[in-house]
């Protein structure tokens, strides 16, 4: 078995597969396409077909030398199709009679015998037939080639360097068998490997010329670690050649310098495979020579956003820079945003290593010559350029720290709209690097994403200190809300003390009314402290609490009229306090609204739930304003005397219990306020009611 035909060929076979099976996917129905894929499937076929004649040690001459002629002749169809335009008709009808007419010997070879035409040696029509397919091979690929244009030329040439690379090395190989009579063992095994360098090519030029209706993709990921593993062949492969020529010579007693040699020379490959500058100029070289673009956009985006929105870093200007220096291999860059009297740019971050241990750097004025510039420009700045063209750069005043130090290499503007909201300083990517219009592209276009983010950032900033100014001005609005109404209370006490303070049940009512007020006054106390309160919550008679809330609302025009059923006692499960307050709010409303009017209070149980229904024949209110005004917090009809949010907390807190507010009004009729809460079933109720005030 000879182990390197088997990796060669075997390899080969294994490319062609995996080109087939991409030509497959990717075809779109043209002829030159369908031909590419019988081609790249014939040499499949070949490439497996030599490798087992390898391992085997020898197969019948015969499928060797259909295997060739198969795979040559799929080839010649693909380059006649490709120079039907270019080459003359006579030279097209010749490659399609060599193929035809090698094919026939080969399949009229086993009758052969019996004519008596005895083909002998075999390897003679196999090098013939090698050398004829071969030399034809290499006329149809100059004549292409030649008569294309310019830009043609250069989508072809990766197809020409693939096949013609085939095509020399069968030359190469059948010509010695020609010259020496006998087939090289070295040179036959190491066709296959060729013949595996020709795959990546082909797949290139498949990609270059969408007209051949193969909409194929090649990432540079692929090309690069195919790339790094044919370098590592070849690499293997010499040593390999060499390292057995020197043994040879050397004698085979060299056992230990053997040993020797083979570790020196994998250390020698690890460091080359591990060295990040000798990646980084490979990945150079095959973006440079193999694509048009030097970026592979997709990856680079994806990457970008994917570190732009990593939670690796707390601060969003942080990553921006680590996300922006990583597409250049940068070793890092500083942020500057402008400050915010908005007088000039200071350094807000830096990456990897923090802002205020760079040293040297400064903020920039917004009236600088650096500013303006990128501002007005919108340029990217190489400093390496400036140092060598300042005139390109309208030879603008850099600042010193700036100018002065090597390691920095790019200013980049963050735009937002037209705004300059910042600049980046990246230090210097390490070689080979040139600034070219498609970094300068990118850094715009990234920069101006990452001026989106930044303005998300300062939004959701100030929505968050907006959030908090609106929590404490609601918090405020809900004590002055309370502190009316308990101001409201002691007004009553002192508008009626003249005519009924010698009277004991005033003075009684009084003590009550306020004791009730201190005890709102220590709630709202421990609302503000944050401090929480004993339960209040407790099973209540609902037609008392609303039998007391009316009582304390009669002191004021109109008085309520109660309308509830005698013996009837319902109970449900709330704040007696709490639900008080949202009664009288209701009924002063009613009141305010028909200041001569009527106002009526009923509370019936209906289907096991409670139902109190405030009405007032006031001026009514129209169903826009009672949908979209009425309980929204902060909107008030009443000017500077009210607050807005009796209406919210009502309904929030009824919610809260379980139940609902509905509200029927209409300009002109009136209004009907209504409280439905679920009814309480076989509890006791507790003390609900304290003393009240009362206009005796």
């Amino acid at each position: 078995m000879n182990l390197l035909g088997v990796t060669g060929y075997g390899a080969a076979g294994l490319a062609f597969i995996v080109l087939t099976a991409l030509l497959i996917t990717s075809w779109e129905g043209g002829q030159v396409g369908a031909r590419l894929i019988v081609a790249s499937a014939a040499t499949a076929v070949w490439g497996l077909v030599l490798a087992a004649e390898s391992g085997l040690g020898g197969m019948p001459w015969l499928v060797l030398y259909l295997a060739e002629v198969a795979r040559a002749a799929a080839w010649l169809l693909v380059l006649t199709d490709l120079a039907a335009v270019a080459a003359p008709r006579l030279l097209i009808v010749s490659a399609h009679v060599l193929w035809l007419g090698l094919l026939a010997i080969g399949l009229a070879a086993p009758v052969l015998p019996q004519l008596g035409m005895d083909i002998d040696p075999p390897s003679w029509l196999l090098s013939r037939a090698g050398l004829g397919l071969a030399l034809m091979g290499l006329i149809l690929l100059d004549r292409i080639y030649r008569n294309s244009t310019q830009s043609a030329r250069r989508a072809l040439r990766y197809f020409v360097v693939g096949v013609g690379g085939m095509f020399v090395c069968d030359l190469f190989l059948f010509s010695q068998i020609e010259l020496e009579s006998g087939i090289s063992a070295d040179a036959w095994n190491v066709r296959g490997v060729v013949n595996s360098f020709a795959v990546p090519m082909i797949a290139l030029a498949v990609r270059n010329n969408p007209q051949w209706s193969l909409n194929i993709f090649v990432s540079r990921q692929v090309v690069f670690y195919t790339t790094t593993f044919v370098a590592v062949g070849i690499y293997l492969v010499v040593i390999g050649v060499l390292g057995g020529y020197v043994v040879r010579d050397l004698g085979g007693s060299w056992e230990d310098g053997q040993i020797l040699f083979f570790a020196g020379a994998a250390l020698v490959l690890a460091g080359m495979v591990t060295s990040r500058a000798l990646r980084r100029q490979a990945a150079v070289f095959i973006s440079k020579h193999f694509y048009s673009n030097k970026y592979d956009y997709r990856i680079e985006w994806l990457r970008f956003i994917q570190t732009l929105s990593s939670t690796s870093e707390d601060d969003i200007r942080r990553t921006s820079v680590r996300a922006v220096a990583q597409i250049f291999s940068s070793p890092g860059g500083i942020l500057f945003l402008r400050d915010e009297h908005g007088r000039q740019f200071v350094p807000a971050t830096s990456w990897p290593i923090r802002v205020d241990t760079v040293i040297g750097i400064a903020p920039v004025g917004v009236n600088s010559e650096l500013v303006r510039f990128v501002h007005e420009k919108q340029w990217i700045i190489d400093l390496h350029e400036y140092r060598r063209i300042p005139d390109r750069y309208q030879n603008i005043e850099l600042p010193e720290w700036l100018r002065a130090n090597p390691t920095l290499r790019i200013v980049s503007p963050i735009l937002e709209l037209d705004r300059l909201a910042g600049f980046f300083v990246l230090y210097d990517p390490p070689p080979p690097f040139e600034l070219t219009y498609e970094d300068r592209d990118l850094l715009k276009t990234v920069g101006r994403h990452v001026a989106v983010q930044l303005a998300q950032r300062d939004a959701d900033r100030k929505l968050a200190e907006s959030r908090q100014f609106e929590a404490y001005n609601r918090l405020t609005a809900f004590m002055m809300h309370d502190l009316k109404n308990s101001v409201a209370q002691l007004q009553l006490i002192v508008a009626n003390a003249e005519r009924h303070k010698r009277k004991p049940e005033f003075m009684e009512d009084t003590v009550g009314t306020i004791a009730n007020t201190v005890d709102r006054m220590n709630r709202l106390i421990d609302q503000i402290h944050n401090t929480p309160t004993h339960a209040r919550t407790q099973v209540i008679r609902l037609d008392e609490l609303v039998t007391s809330a009316v009582a304390r609302c009669s002191l004021r025009q109109p008085v309520p009229l109660l309308h509830r059923e005698d013996g009837c006692a319902i109970c449900v499960k709330a704040d007696a306090e709490r639900l008080s307050v949202v009664l009288e709010h209701i009924i002063r409303n009613a009141q305010d609204a028909a200041p001569e009017g009527q106002v009526s209070v009923r509370v019936t149980e209906v289907e096991s739930e409670a139902v109190i229904v405030v009405t007032d024949t006031g001026q009514g209110m129209d169903p826009e304003f009672v949908r979209e005004r009425l309980f929204r917090p902060f909107d008030s009809t009443k000017g500077f005397k009210g607050m807005g949010i009796g209406a919210y907390q009502t309904r929030d807190y009824v919610q809260m219990l379980g139940g609902h507010v509905e509200v029927q009004s209409a300009p002109g009729q009136g209004t009907s306020f209504s409280i439905t809460l679920p009814v309480e079933r076989g509890a006791a109720p507790g003390s609900t009611v304290g003393r009240l005030v009362t206009n005796a």
